[in-house]
């Protein structure tokens, strides 16, 4: 049971959190544990919490981190198997009601998830469409595209996706599934490539990726529940503790960028000598524009062509 996966932005995610010994530190989306492992190794006593709702990742981590999970281990590691839209809930539970020194997202997809074709996230596989990341939900790929009204397909896939020929997909898709349901993958890559004009299948990459991306997004909440648990983590901060988000396309690091810069912008009116405290702003913006990955990086490391990382600070 192996989760092997290629951190983005390892180093510049974890020296920007500026950990520090005995701190309490939350890892929202643990995966295969390579922020995990840089981070405690930098620390020669602290806590490290970490969230993943994946099952497979969390029985993953159980082995690959075996011995930083005993009690008398030091930094001790705990996880917990749960989305990371419930961080306070999960904190209290463990006793950690007290705040925490820091945070950390790495979003989107691991590898391990891609490359099992069974997970059916992936067009490169044929298998029946799933793509959960917790596999206890109920709603998956499968029942969204062939019980989704086309309009709620289209606009799955524009706002999602950015697919510009999500209505005639999502035609399509209705069509075929009146006939029989859709079941795979590949059965659902065939429905696309039918849909999308032969000229603008020769360029672009893949034909089915932007549908895959969107449906993903869609059964999983994942925009819903990045906007909650952002605003959770950074209630939880305690002053100058930071938050690092790592995002994957440019609706996540849109509202990455509107949460930092609604808890670190604030109007003042004229003539106020005195800011009030209730006014005073929540964060410091520790990078402006976001850190992208470095060009050895980009050459070793296909997924960190589109990664950008954004930091804050609690004041």
């Amino acid at each position: 049971m192996e989760f092997k996966h290629t951190s983005v932005l390892l180093h510049q995610t974890i020296e920007n959190l500026k950990p520090k010994n005995g701190g309490l530190y939350v890892d929202a989306t643990f995966g295969g544990g390579g922020h995990a492992k840089y981070l405690l190794d930098q620390l020669a006593n602290g806590t490290l919490i970490g969230f993943d709702q994946d099952e497979y990742a969390i029985n993953s981590a159980k082995l690959n981190f075996a011995d930083l999970l005993k009690s008398d281990a030091k930094p001790k590691l705990q996880l917990v198997h749960d989305n990371f839209s419930h961080l306070k809930i999960n904190l209290v539970k463990l006793g950690y009601q007290n705040g925490i020194d820091g945070i950390y997202y790495d979003l989107g997809v691991s590898s391990p998830q891609f490359d099992q074709a069974q997970r059916g996230f992936s067009y490169r596989f044929d298998a029946r469409l799933d793509m959960r990341m917790d596999q206890t939900q109920s709603l998956d790929a499968y029942q969204l595209v062939n019980n989704a009204s086309q309009k709620e397909l289209a606009d799955i896939l524009y706002q999602f996706g950015g697919e510009k020929f999500s209505r005639q997909i999502a035609h399509k898709i209705v069509l075929k599934r009146q006939k029989q349901p859709i079941e795979t993958t590949f059965e659902l890559v065939e429905v696309i490539k039918e849909a999308i004009p032969a000229y603008a299948r020769r360029t672009g990459g893949h034909p089915a990726k932007k549908t895959f991306q969107a449906l993903r997004v869609a059964v999983n909440h994942e925009l819903e529940v990045l906007n909650k648990s952002l605003e959770e983590a950074i209630a939880l901060l305690r002053p100058g503790g930071r938050i690092c988000v790592i995002t994957f396309q440019s609706d996540e690091d849109k509202i990455v960028k509107n949460i930092f810069k609604k808890y670190s912008e604030v109007e003042v009116p004229r003539g106020m000598p005195v800011i009030p405290d209730d006014m005073k702003p929540t964060l410091r913006l520790v990078n402006r524009k976001p850190i992208v990955a470095s060009a050895a990086e980009l050459k070793n490391n296909n997924r960190s062509h589109s990664a950008k990382l954004r930091v804050a600070e609690k004041l």
